[in-house]
């Protein structure tokens, strides 16, 4: 299929080659051989008039048009997939879709557990494909590595539509034998105790820990980071480590850990977490149902939640 004498399939090939930027992971990406590729990357180099991509020692770097053409043509694609690739009906008891979601730690534990009993229960034979958040997680909307994000209002574009699912508060896990569990949690203890801290990864910055020194003045000292809140109660038991947690995942922890849950002793924001998808993929049949599951998934954790009067002492 020919638009002013381009091929229209070439545009797949320099999407792949413009974020690969190698000939090799591009055949490999597209099931093509390294001939057939370089023969796609000669004819977009005559088309367009430009190298696109160059080799510089080991690497290909891309040229000025090769950059500015990245957006565009994963916009076309984007359309593309949006309006005619993905079927208009979609019936989750009978699709071999596989969504992929980008999710952080925190909602993995938490959240998605309910969205995975719930779609069980409907019999669905649609595939989850879940993959760790990034700085910018945007970007994997836009480049179509992304059906939908579950991410905190603070990292949702403005440039796309977004659910906002559920608020979740802070609270403090502290080993249940620790210096900290005899005696009241009082906002001197805090700042001068030592914390344990999930730094997500890609170098995101720490809302929490930003908000904290704003607000409050608070400098924490910073004993031991990790990238999983899984691993926080290994750091935390045997200490007088206190480590600052969503406090649906502070309630989990505690359950299966010699850990007991403090309140945060001074006022924090609520998170707000959210579901955002990119704006073509709003009328995606397949999208309208994942999000309405994961709104019946909120009402079951919500429903499942223990009082929070039973576990904080």
């Amino acid at each position: 299929m020919r638009f002013k004498k381009l091929d229209l399939n070439l545009l797949v090939a320099l999407d792949t080659l413009l974020k690969a930027r190698s000939v090799t992971r591009t055949a490999e990406q597209l099931n093509l051989s390294p001939s057939a590729v370089s023969n796609s990357l000669s004819r977009l180099r005559e088309y367009f008039g430009d190298e696109l991509l160059v080799q510089i020692g080991r690497r290909m770097e891309i040229t000025p048009l090769g950059e500015s053409l990245q957006e565009p043509v994963r916009d076309v694609l984007n359309r593309i997939e949006s309006t005619i690739l993905i079927p208009p009906e979609f019936h989750p008891d009978n699709t071999d879709r596989t969504f992929s979601i980008f999710v952080s730690d925190y909602t993995q534990i938490v959240f998605v557990p309910h969205l995975m009993t719930l779609t069980a229960e409907q019999s669905s034979t649609a595939k989850f494909n879940f993959l760790p958040q990034i700085a910018n997680p945007h970007k994997q909307l836009e480049q179509g590595d992304a059906d939908l994000l579950i991410i905190p209002s603070g990292f949702v574009s403005p440039d796309h539509p977004y659910d906002v699912l559920y608020e979740e508060d802070y609270a403090c896990l502290i080993w249940a034998e620790s210096s900290h569990a005899r005696s009241e949690l009082t906002f001197e203890r805090y700042a001068q105790a030592k914390h344990v801290v999930m730094a997500p990864p890609a170098g995101r910055s720490d809302h929490f820990e930003y908000l904290a020194k704003k607000k409050y003045g608070i400098n924490r000292d910073i004993i031991t980071t990790t990238y999983s809140f899984a691993a926080v109660p290994g750091l935390i038991v045997g200490t007088d480590h206190i480590a600052t947690v969503h406090t649906r995942l502070a309630r989990l922890l505690a359950q299966i850990f010699p850990l007991e849950i403090r309140p945060l002793p001074f006022h924090m924001d609520s998170m707000k977490q959210c579901a955002q998808w990119h704006h073509y993929r709003s009328n995606d049949q397949g999208l309208v149902w994942l999000r309405e599951m994961l709104k019946g998934a909120v009402t079951n954790m919500i429903r499942s939640s223990k009082p929070e009067s039973a576990l904080i002492q």
